[in-house]
């Protein structure tokens, strides 16, 4: 997994009034957080990010400084708008392409990965548009069969060049690289099906009854699901090891979740 963009969230301080209407348990509406200390903490992390990144690299700070204008511009101003769950997307498309920038590895090859998390996250953002109110049914279809489809493609192994051309190829092209270990393929497979099935199943509910808390549901499942998703593609990309320590965050993710609802059970 490549290194995180430390960024800080600001979507708090451009959502108030909504979080102090709908969501009121959270930090800046409960009056946990006050809002100016909320912005200098945004506002530092941002530049930390940006540091660490320059320290990296002029390719890491080429691709840091577009994430941290996106990661603003949707907390600010895009979270409402039909642009939102785009603009999410592209955060966290390029929040990978930053670990690949950062550790020499080249953003070129990172580009199908960052493009499947991408996808994903389209499709939970869009869903999570209507988690308070409910009654969409085709973003959670949508979000389904997108589903269905990154599933495929990340466990899908891309036909290899003959011989010849193979050593023509240019670096970061399928093809190019040697093929995946037999292990390393069963893994990615298993990770893979892992992901379909953390994320299905609460969008065909939400789908069936696009009530709000199925809706919740099939938001936190579309959430926990980038974890073996971002496994697989790890996998895919040959850090078998590295996959496998990304895989077993999710546990400890089902049980922040679990917590979480308790703690809204009993604030509510």
């Amino acid at each position: 997994m490549p290194p995180r963009f430390p960024h800080a969230h600001t979507g708090g301080l451009a959502g108030r009034p909504e979080d102090a209407a709908e969501r009121p348990h959270r930090p800046l509406p409960s009056g946990r957080i006050r809002p100016a200390a909320a912005l200098t903490a945004a506002g530092v992390l941002t530049g930390a990010g940006l540091a660490m990144a320059a320290g990296a690299g002029r390719p890491a700070l080429a691709v840091a400084a577009p994430l941290a204008a996106t990661v603003w511009a949707y907390d600010l101003a895009l979270k409402h708008t039909p642009a939102g769950p785009a603009a999410m997307a592209a955060a966290r498309g390029l929040d990978l392409l930053l670990g690949a920038a950062a550790t020499g590895g080249g953003t070129r090859a990172a580009l199908p990965s960052a493009a499947l998390l991408g996808g994903h996250t389209l499709a939970v953002t869009a869903v999570s548009r209507r988690e308070t109110t409910g009654g969409s049914v085709l973003a959670p279809l949508a979000a389904l069969a997108t589903t269905g489809v990154l599933a495929r493609l990340v466990t899908h192994r891309p036909a290899r060049l003959p011989a010849g051309r193979r050593a023509a190829a240019a670096p970061g092209l399928p093809g190019s690289t040697a093929a995946p270990s037999p292990a390393a393929e069963a893994l990615t497979v298993a990770l893979g099906a892992a992901y379909a099935a953390t994320a299905a199943r609460p969008y065909f509910h939400a789908a069936l009854n696009p009530s709000p808390p199925l809706t919740q549901r099939a938001v936190g499942g579309g959430i926990r699901a980038t974890i073996p998703l971002q496994a697989a593609l790890a996998a895919r990309s040959g850090a078998s090891a590295t996959s496998l320590l990304v895989a077993a965050l999710a546990p400890a993710g089902r049980l922040f979740a679990r917590r979480a609802a308790m703690r809204r059970v009993s604030i509510t």
